[in-house]
């Protein structure tokens, strides 16, 4: 039986914890991050790639404020709550951590991901310096996943504001 999405939605220490028993239990522990404003398609698909990576899957999710600090005023469109809320109620998803920074190396460094998992738009030598020494010490693999070409979150509220409400 599936878990329930609130039980998924975790804190960081917490998220410590589940991840070290995932790894006792001889579990490979994946982990990605994001904004995950409003999910779309290729957001699902990228998600069920990144779990077949591993045993596990947990999503950092950028808190409100880090993702206006990110994407700007009037984002992100979904609190933080709901969109974890929505990642945890994906079978594909095992777990999510809501962390407040705007970059990821204190959820990494926490959850000590075996295999560390991001979009196309971005290169090993394009993480962030802190994301990616603390996966290096950590001997993380890193993967990059290629987007689905024609689903952006930006792109889908331009075309909802050009339509109109």
């Amino acid at each position: 039986m599936p878990k329930s999405a609130s039980v998924k939605v975790l804190t960081l220490p917490q998220a410590a914890q589940w991840a070290a028993s995932a790894r006792r239990r001889g579990r490979r522990v994946v982990a990605t991050n994001g904004c995950f404003d409003l999910v779309h398609f290729g957001h699902v698909s990228y998600l069920q790639r990144a779990r077949a990576l591993g045993d596990l899957l947990i999503v950092g999710l950028n808190g409100d404020r880090s993702v206006r600090e990110l994407k700007g005023a009037g984002r992100p469109l979904v609190p933080q709550r709901q969109r974890a809320a929505v990642l945890a109620a994906l079978a594909c998803v095992d777990a999510v951590v809501i962390f407040p920074q705007k970059r990821a190396h204190r959820f990494l460094a926490i959850v000590r991901p075996d295999v560390y998992v991001k979009g196309g738009d971005y290169r090993p030598d394009t993480l962030d310096a802190r994301e990616r020494a603390v996966l290096t010490n950590l001997g993380s693999r890193i993967r990059i996943l290629p987007f689905v070409k024609g689903f952006s979150t930006s792109r889908l509220i331009a075309r909802i504001r050009k339509v109109g409400c």
